[in-house]
């Protein structure tokens, strides 16, 4: 018997456990990659069925990424995405950490239980929902906050039309439905972390804040670090839901929502160009790939043991 047979036989349960996972990925991940060839393509669909279609299609090369780049919104969509992931990155990191820490310092473990409860629900609602509680409290005349601006004195602001405020809400709204599920992670480890090193530092008259800056934080460098990566990877990546429902897709707020997801979905939409959204899937794909290696390289030369591979 082949070395590969006993192993598969040796390791049969562990291998039937992630079974299912493994078939999600083939059918919904790397089956689809043949079709990433429509991005080639000038795709005309037919009665024929899609992959017939696909074939038929006149091989257009890099038409369609000059398309989605010589466009005037080329440089704005790329902008907002990069800027809106980083600062949902950055400022996620340092919310999530710091309530996971919050979390496992209380001292009533029921109330924290209830806390983390939650903050975890936001997560669990879909962006139309969200987007109806937005515009609650953001509607002209019936807003809660312009309610509230109409006690003092002040006349109503008219939130759809004034991108200025935009940028500020998005990432608020983005870090209130995410922050929860987030902090999951760094609280798992943190509670894993061995009891007896706080114990140690009490002893050595560590205040609460050493503790937290010289146990945890760097015991906790090493998930920190792989979350960071994983999220680098999907970097021009961007919510759909955050800037398609939230702002009600307002045509005036396009200078500070619109992103590449909502840019293609609008010009798929508007055109029923297959070609040119499965360019911009490409793009993202490979620019998030590049991004991950890249950003792991640089990790693995600082602490091999941080880096995902």
């Amino acid at each position: 018997m082949s070395t590969f047979l006993k192993n598969l036989i040796k390791n049969r349960v562990m291998l039937l456990m992630v079974l299912p996972g493994a078939i999600w990925f083939f059918f919904f991940s790397y089956l689809p990659l043949a079709g990433t060839v429509a991005a080639f393509k000038q795709y005309r669909f037919s009665r024929e069925g899609f992959w017939a279609s696909l074939m038929k299609s006149e091989w257009v090369g890099w038409d369609n990424f000059k398309f989605l780049f010589s466009t005037n919104d080329a440089w704005l969509i790329t902008r907002n995405t990069l800027f809106y992931n980083i600062a949902i990155i950055v400022l996620g990191l340092f919310f999530a950490v710091g309530l996971a820490i919050l979390l496992s310092e209380l001292i009533n473990k029921r109330l924290a239980k209830l806390y983390q409860t939650g903050m975890f629900l936001p997560y669990f609602l879909s962006w139309v929902i969200v987007g109806y509680f937005v515009f609650s409290f953001l509607s002209t005349d019936r807003g809660m906050l312009n309610q509230m601006i109409g006690w003092f004195g002040f006349e109503p602001i008219q939130w759809y039309s004034e991108p200025k405020y935009w940028p500020y809400i998005l990432i608020f709204v983005a870090l209130w439905k995410t922050i929860g599920y987030s902090s999951i992670v760094y609280l798992a480890s943190i509670l894993g972390i061995d009891k007896s090193l706080y114990e140690a530092a009490m002893i050595d008259g560590a205040s609460k804040w050493q503790q937290i800056r010289n146990i945890t934080i760097p015991l906790l460098s090493p998930i920190i670090t792989i979350m960071t990566l994983l999220a680098v990877g999907r970097i021009f990546y961007a919510d759909f839901g955050l800037f398609y429902q939230v702002p009600r897709d307002s045509g005036t707020l396009y200078s500070v929502t619109n992103v590449i997801d909502t840019y293609v979905y609008r010009g798929l939409k508007t055109s029923g160009e297959i070609g040119m959204s499965t360019a911009a899937g490409l793009y993202q794909s490979v620019v998030g790939f590049v991004l991950v290696i890249i950003s792991n390289y640089v990790v693995r030369k600082i602490d091999k043991d941080s880096s995902l591979f």
